[in-house]
């Protein structure tokens, strides 16, 4: 059975679905590991040092896909122009990566038109036994780190207090905006820097895991909150009512900030506007504002996607793919993710895997078999379509 790994391709991407360590798991499993040369460059990852984890090197993505099995990818192929990486997959193969389902819905039907089982691993359900796959929280949790960084190469302060025989340094306030995964490591990060933080989100179970962390939590309405939150741990789109307490608590808070990092997002919808044009303009000259939702549309409408901009005297971040911008380590997360998703699926005897097609996360994340869009949330609509 092999397994493929082909050079990521699509603009700014620098990570890497497989990782010398990876392979050599893989290749214990009885797969043939075939990667693309260069795969792992952008990664810090060397063509030989996959050689040595036991994978053969492939001169191009012709040569690493066509007769592979299981293919595994960071982004989605490429399905389009020159690089029509989606027509070098045989039907019946198995892809897995970070598909983006709801953003690119023509690459749902076209990976059903071509036979394939595609896995969209940002589907995976949020239960216990899939922690050590969840490749949403891997990435987000070194995007928020990042974004901090980012945020402190941009402000012209310092983070921590100083006390120096020339004065006092006042310590920067940082207000973070969404506390999932990325919320809660941009915490930590300010925090480990010696920032004074606020947290702020919809859902109220995370008003502990801010405290815990050191920092303020910025509420609106307590009871509102107690239906935020999804089945699944996202955040649910809120009523007009409340987002009018939650506009004025914000405006409030923000006149107080020199930095703000948002990460608000809703599956499937653009995410919500958290910061609006007026509450910028009264904002500390000066402030940063880093925006991990912009791909969405942006928690404020100001910012631009991959720009860094300046606006009514606040500094926008506006970096697009943050895993990417620390690609050795969120390659080698999300590697493991894969692995140990694919892993349990290993034959006892013979060598390769045996895909369970109806485990609970098999199902979850499946788009296509078949032929046929299959995950429940696009199979209707393509049924109608």
């Amino acid at each position: 059975m092999k397994l493929g790994i082909a050079k990521e391709r699509a603009e700014g991407e620098k990570r890497v679905a497989a990782t010398p360590e990876t392979v050599k798991k893989f290749a214990a499993l009885g797969l043939e590991v075939v990667i693309e040369r260069g795969a792992g460059a952008g990664s810090s990852f060397t063509d030989e040092a996959y050689r040595q984890a036991g994978a053969v090197i492939a001169d191009d993505p012709h040569s690493t896909l066509t007769d592979a099995d299981i293919v595994l990818k960071v982004e989605g192929p490429l399905v389009s122009g020159n690089s029509d990486e989606l027509g070098l997959l045989k039907r019946g193969a198995v892809l897995l990566g970070m598909l983006a389902p709801y953003g690119a819905r023509a690459r749902v039907d076209a990976f059903a038109a071509a036979g394939i089982a595609a896995f969209a691993m940002e589907l995976l359900p949020r239960i216990s036994r899939a922690q050590s796959m969840d490749v949403l929280s891997s990435q987000a949790n070194l995007a928020g780190y990042k974004a901090v960084l980012d945020a402190a190469v941009e402000f012209g302060k310092a983070f921590p207090m100083m006390m120096t025989a020339a004065g006092t340094v006042a310590p920067a306030r940082v207000l973070v905006l969404g506390v999932g995964v990325a919320g809660l490591q941009a915490i930590a990060t300010a925090r480990r820097l010696g920032a004074v933080v606020s947290g702020y989100d919809v859902r109220p179970a995370v008003k502990e895991q801010v405290q815990s962390l050191g920092a303020t939590f910025v509420e609106v309405d307590a009871a509102a909150t107690k239906e935020a939150e999804t089945a699944g741990g996202y955040a649910k789109e809120m009523s007009e009512e409340y987002k009018a307490k939650q506009a004025a608590v914000l405006r409030e808070t923000l006149r107080k900030q020199d930095i703000a990092i948002t990460t608000a997002l809703i599956p499937g919808r653009l995410a919500p506007v958290l910061i609006t044009e007026e509450m910028v303009k009264e904002m500390k000259p000066g402030s940063v504002i880093v925006d991990l939702a912009v791909e969405a549309g942006g928690n404020c409408p100001l910012s631009e996607a991959g720009k860094v901009v300046v606006k009514h005297g606040v500094t926008f971040v506006g970096y697009t793919n943050y895993p990417s911008r620390i690609a050795v380590d969120a390659s080698a997360l999300y590697a493991r993710n894969l692995y140990n998703f694919l892993a349990p699926f290993a034959k006892k005897e013979g060598g390769g895997l045996e895909i369970n097609w109806d485990d609970e996360l098999v199902k979850g994340t499946l788009l296509t078999r078949d032929g046929k869009v299959v995950h429940p949330s696009f199979a209707a609509a393509a049924a109608a379509s």
